[in-house]
């Protein structure tokens, strides 16, 4: 189908010269204003690269060099399930990947109704949800155990992570050391770190210290990853009247300069180490000091993100399904709903935060389960109305005729199952729905949560390669008790 033959919905914020207006806003910060780069290797390789640098760590950068970092990464990055050479789907374009956050203190117990703290028994029922969910795309840890008694719980989430699910995986880490012990498990599971590099199944999610701060962490990270080709979302975090201005374009400003010139220390380490342009826009609520999540602001801001990821041909990085609500209340739904239609119509591509509540300290399976549900609800939304001769039908309707019925032709029969088919949204009559229990969404959605987790299975690692994994986890902790 061409096209021209099909109807789309589209969100739009900026046009290209509004972009190139951030774009050089961004230049004018990181050429007068600079970023403070706490980390020795990275310092070297951006005076050779011929930053200015004074007071030690302030770096300040030629616009030229900006410039030839965006052109050295790719466009394109395709993410695998684990041991497959087959992308599970491609950041690129209009394409949107959904799945969850990441390291929430506290859990929403479906089972009780309560807000405890994770454990690890809660991450792994928490994975196999996501890997049971037809609309999630990838996988990231949900929560951080609180029954782990070690100082490297990133190690352990991933270690859950890897043997519960074969989705491709966002995973966090502290430091390099981290990335090294997580990067060898994904390796063992790929079967070489060449593998790993060729058939990318993991993205690290990592963060810049706002405003304009490359911390010394972080920073290893980024230069670690770019040796082994592993993609990476270096992203700043803005908030406005906290950490950056309070307006949205001097928030999407810094964050720009924040996310070019960690583009510009990854390209300096590896041209062509993939890179995703995130940035997280949120505003400070000056009534209860929280990092706001549901807000009309927070959602321009994320289109913003989108289309200047577009403008520099760089994947893009995203939110959905999250809200600043405790439970999974009305409020909740709204800002799901919202923030769901917002990434695929502007075309957000590896979109995080599905199950957030509480302004990201709460990881909810319910909240996840309802987003799952309306992810599919509004695929088909954005997928937009077919124009071709197929769907005209203007053969059959001069067959039938006035007055005729199209119920039992052949046309409604190829299609009708091309409409979207809810499976928690009740299209029941009252005396039926009364006969079924009256459960309300939320009830239904409790069930089937609950359901899942106790029968779902993903597909399992060998015993082989769990041993592997076991053993790769206690020579990291070897290494750090005998540090």
């Amino acid at each position: 189908m061409s096209i021209s033959a099909r109807a789309l919905p589209r969100l739009q914020l900026l046009n290209r010269e509004q972009c190139g207006t951030i774009h050089h806003a961004a230049l004018d910060i990181l050429r007068r204003t600079g970023a403070r780069v706490h980390h020795h290797e990275a310092l070297n390789l951006l005076r050779q690269a011929g930053c200015l640098i004074s007071d030690g760590s302030l770096v300040r950068f030629p616009p030229s060099l900006v410039k030839w970092a965006l052109g050295q990464a790719p466009s394109t990055i395709a993410l695998c399930r684990r041991g497959s050479t087959r992308a599970a789907f491609r950041l690129e374009g209009m394409n949107v990947a959904f799945g969850p956050g990441s390291d929430c203190r506290n859990y929403l117990d479906p089972r009780t109704g309560r807000h405890r703290l994770f454990t690890a028994a809660d991450v792994v029922d928490c994975i196999r949800l996501v890997d049971a969910c037809d609309e999630l795309d990838f996988c990231m840890s949900m929560g951080i155990p609180s029954d782990i008694d070690s100082i490297r719980p990133y190690r352990h989430q991933f270690s859950l992570l890897i043997q519960n699910t074969d989705k491709p995986i966002v995973f966090v880490a502290d430091d390099r050391a981290d990335c090294e012990i997580i990067v060898a498990m994904a390796a063992a599971a790929a079967g070489s770190f060449e593998e790993l590099a060729l058939n990318p199944s993991i993205l690290c999610y990592s963060q810049v210290t706002t405003p304009l701060v490359h911390n010394e962490a972080s920073t290893g990270k980024l230069l670690y990853l770019s040796e082994l080709a592993v993609p990476i979302v270096h992203q700043p975090s803005p908030m406005m009247g906290g950490t950056a201005p309070m307006s949205m374009a001097g928030a999407l400003a810094i964050g720009n300069a924040e996310i070019l010139s960690g583009l510009v220390i990854q390209q300096l380490k590896r041209q062509g180490a993939p890179f995703v342009y995130g940035g997280g826009q949120h505003h400070m609520d000056m009534g209860t000091t929280v990092s706001v999540y549901g807000a009309p602001e927070f959602d321009l801001e994320r289109i913003a993100v989108a289309e200047m990821a577009r403008y520099y041909n760089l994947p893009s990085w995203g939110y959905a399904g999250c809200s600043d609500s405790c439970i999974l209340d009305e409020q909740a739904a709204a800002d799901a709903t919202a923030s769901v239609m917002t990434a695929l119509l502007s075309g957000q591509n590896l979109v995080h935060d599905i199950g957030y509540l509480e302004s990201g300290l709460t990881t909810s399976p319910e909240m996840i389960l309802y987003s799952d549900e309306i992810i599919g609800r509004m695929k088909v939304f954005a997928a937009g109305m077919a124009l071709d001769n197929e769907s005209l039908a203007l053969d059959l309707i001069d067959e039938v005729g006035p007055g005729g019925t199209f119920l039992t032709s052949d046309h409604t029969f190829r299609h009708f199952r091309d409409f979207w088919q809810p499976r928690f949204f009740s299209r029941r009559r009252r005396d039926q729905w009364t006969s079924e229990g009256s459960l309300r969404m939320g009830d239904r959605i409790r069930e089937k949560v609950i359901s899942i987790m106790e029968t779902h299975r993903p597909a399992a690692l060998s015993e082989q390669l769990c041993s592997e994994i076991a053993y790769i986890m206690a020579q990291g902790e070897s290494f750090e008790k005998g540090a």
